[in-house]
């Protein structure tokens, strides 16, 4: 909950324009450059895997190594959106560092 609440927070910090923000009312967009930057800044998420939802956008997922994750998705315009974000990521790091693993 703490997570989702700073995330919120943060976005709405962030200079949106009424056009994307009308066009993604369920999701929270901002240039990829800022968005990237907050998510390592605030939460140590990077990069953990990439996939074309089409040629114009590309879906990533960031995780941490605490376990919380983002979904973000790009377009070729340097727009992004974050599409969910959770915690409790499972991955072979994450759990080889579980105590008992």
């Amino acid at each position: 909950m703490t997570r989702c609440l700073l995330t919120t927070v943060f976005l709405a910090a962030i200079a949106v324009s009424a056009a994307t923000a009308q066009a993604n009312a369920a999701a929270q967009c901002a240039p990829r450059a800022e968005v990237i930057k907050a998510l390592g800044d605030k939460f140590h998420e990077t990069v953990a895997g990439r996939g074309l939802i089409n040629p114009n956008v590309v879906l990533e997922i960031f995780v941490s190594d605490q376990g919380s994750w983002t979904v973000l998705a790009s377009d070729t315009k340097g727009q992004s959106c974050i599409l969910s974000v959770g915690e409790g990521w499972d991955s072979p790091s994450i759990t080889a560092a579980m105590p008992g693993a």
